[in-house]
């Protein structure tokens, strides 16, 4: 006999065991290939083995190519007793910004596409809206909306709060923040 206000019969088993397993691989076109940062399995298999062997040499020379306005002293510090204390690049002063647009800019990629967007179908006509924006195009954009936010007063360390459906302006708006050291919170437009 059962306790009033607890399951009767065998426990049931708390794991969750998935059947989903995709074990496919899509290798990309050979021309991509050739001139993807990563062109191969093996390639990233070395990378990824590299990166646990030696993460601080690994990540070190990754952080090596994005531009630093102060050089880090060291890519990491910390302790696996105290994990949540961790730091890495030490002393390094990047900005997210400068490195996705500027930097790529400067590379020579400002009349290459960086950001390409596909609304949803149109109501009668079918189709997608499509808009592609230029690394130039974007950094105009982006730099316009930075200096929005500082003519409203938005300063280094602000929290600005992001409430705007899956557009390119939310990708202006994100970097727009980063610019100017303003972390951001996105709240998806879908929970409204």
């Amino acid at each position: 006999m059962s306790t009033p206000g607890t399951p009767s019969g065998p426990k049931p088993d708390s794991s969750i065991e998935s059947i989903l397993h995709e074990n496919r691989v899509f290798p990309p076109p050979a021309g991509l290939a050739k001139t993807a940062h990563v062109g191969s399995m093996e390639q990233y298999r070395a990378m990824h083995a590299r990166s646990i062997a030696d993460p601080d040499g690994f990540w070190g020379e990754v952080a090596r190519e994005l531009d630093w306005f102060t050089p880090w002293k060291k890519v990491s510090d910390w302790s696996p007793t105290a994990p949540m204390d961790a730091k890495f690049f030490v002393g390094g002063k990047t900005n997210v910004s400068h490195n996705c647009l500027d930097r790529q800019i400067k590379a020579g990629f400002g009349d290459q596409v960086a950001l390409i967007w596909e609304g949803e179908p149109a109501q009668a006509g079918g189709g997608f809206e499509v808009r592609k924006l230029t690394y130039r195009e974007l950094h105009a954009e982006t730099c316009r909306f930075a200096n929005a936010l500082r003519a409203l007063g938005v300063r280094k360390g602000d929290v600005v709060t992001i409430y705007m459906p899956m557009v390119p302006e939310l990708a202006v708006a994100m970097l727009a923040c980063a610019r100017i050291g303003a972390p951001h919170s996105v709240i998806f437009g879908g929970f409204s």
